[in-house]
């Protein structure tokens, strides 16, 4: 009996870590490409001048090569940084600024006028 509970935590414990992993994998990515986009534009604009001077050197497609390495450096850094986050204990929910991961609505003030507590229902 005691086995088998410890075998059924260890399962519910590694399903939490490899969801929480690919929570932030996606959450990662996500941020990359909206808020990154200028990073995304300056590793694009560094590819292209690199991949024109690899051209004049190597007899291989350098555009490809250049190309893949954009894309396998920006695929690792978000596997490393959600494993990194992962392997801490640090799980999507605890972030403040990750409610629109999981449909938290933030509680905008309302506006209260000098008149309002004679005359309003306050909630």
């Amino acid at each position: 009996m005691v086995l088998a509970e410890g075998s059924n935590q260890r399962k519910t414990y590694s399903m939490l870590m490899i969801k929480s992993f690919l929570i932030w994998t996606f959450t990662l990515a996500v941020c990359l490409l909206v808020v990154g986009f200028p990073l995304v534009v300056v590793m694009a604009t560094v590819g292209c001048l690199l991949s024109i001077v690899l051209q004049s050197v190597m007899p291989v497609s350098a555009v490809l090569l250049v190309a893949g390495g954009l894309i396998m450096l920006n695929v690792l850094t978000v596997v490393i940084v959600a494993g990194v986050l992962t392997a801490r204990g640090v799980h999507p929910k605890e972030v403040k600024w990750l409610s629109w991961l999981h449909g938290e609505v933030e509680k905008t003030q309302t506006t209260v006028y000098a008149a309002c507590p004679l005359t309003c229902e306050i909630k």
